[in-house]
């Protein structure tokens, strides 16, 4: 591709490489726009001598085909492709769900001039019909040579940018503390889980209030877990303070392991995250939520809670990694 200038009738076929306005100064033309025959009249009437244009040669990729085919390969399950338009393609969640970005392969990508994939953050909430990602070719076309790069770079492993739709679960939840707090509890943390719950699609379809003591908070972990809740939530009156705190024991004392304690999350360090039923295609999660729950500003539980809904099995190393970005307030 070369850029020149040249008459209105040799124009005819190329790429505008700028803006044309007419006499009121309204855009007449724009750029990027490939000049047709009828274009010609509309040249000769703003009294144009010359016309500024791209000449693409061959082997070059108009942007939008380029747009169109490195979009192809990037976008994987769940996300769907914009029409290229100016030599862009977004790429839209088909339904609420978690981001999922390999973030080495999209920066493979970028590393080529001329091209760009701009994502959210991995793990990102999107909502349906929302963006992922943007693909935008930069210049009027780009070598086919170099766009085949690009592509075997978006093909070096699984997908570059997909999305994890959120699944409707049924989740227990579990209230711990006395029965002075019963009231407080039931009436403010609460609300505020069922919320989030209700927010992501899902339903809170059983809850239990116990005393703080590991026996009634294996009880109801059991419970729940025998009434098919596919994820469980504990709040409680005080948050979990030690892996030796009432709810991880109960949590022990249910049967379940204790994946991690303890996030570099602010609001949201004392997190609790164990899974029961190990060893089954679907281990049930569950989720000791530290006393920042009660607010409806966002904080840890809101990071791992659409993960857990989207069938992610969150690890120790999951929850340590989210120290990079962890400063939420």
């Amino acid at each position: 591709m070369y850029q020149t200038i040249v008459s209105p009738e040799e124009a005819i076929g190329h790429i505008l490489r700028h803006n044309l306005t007419d006499a009121h100064g309204h855009k007449a033309l724009a750029k990027g726009h490939k000049l047709v025959a009828e274009d010609l009249e509309k040249l000769r009437s703003m009294g144009l001598q010359s016309v500024p244009v791209a000449v693409l040669e061959p082997g070059d990729v108009h942007e939008n085909e380029a747009a169109r085919r490195l979009a192809e390969v990037v976008g994987g399950a769940g996300v769907r492709m914009s029409k290229p338009a100016g030599g862009r393609v977004n790429l839209l969640a088909e339904a609420d769900g978690v981001a999922q970005i390999d973030a080495e392969a999209l920066l493979r990508i970028n590393e080529h001039d001329g091209m760009t994939v701009a994502t959210v953050p991995t793990n990102t909430l999107v909502r349906a019909r929302k963006r992922v990602a943007t693909i935008k070719i930069i210049p009027f076309a780009v070598p086919e040579g170099a766009l085949a790069e690009a592509e075997a770079a978006a093909r070096g492993g699984g997908a570059v940018v997909s999305l994890r739709p959120l699944r409707s679960l049924n989740v227990g939840v579990i209230m711990v503390g006395s029965a002075a707090a019963r009231e407080r509890i039931e009436h403010s943390v609460f609300p505020a889980v069922e919320g989030r719950v209700d927010d992501l699609g899902s339903t809170v379809g059983m809850t239990r209030y116990v005393p703080p003591d590991e026996g009634p908070v294996a009880e109801a972990i059991c419970e729940l877990a025998q009434a098919s809740a596919q994820l469980i939530i504990i709040v409680g009156e005080t948050s979990i303070m030690d892996r030796d705190d009432v709810t991880p024991r109960g949590v022990r004392r249910a049967g379940g392991r204790i994946e991690h304690y303890g996030a570099p999350v602010e609001p949201g360090n004392l997190l609790l995250i164990a899974y029961l039923n190990e060893g089954m295609d679907a281990p049930l999660p569950v989720v000791g939520a530290p006393g920042c729950v009660r607010s409806r500003d966002t904080n840890i539980v809101d990071l791992v809670l659409p993960r857990l809904l989207a069938g992610e099995q969150i690890t120790k190393r999951d929850i340590v990694a989210l120290g990079h970005g962890g400063l939420l307030d």
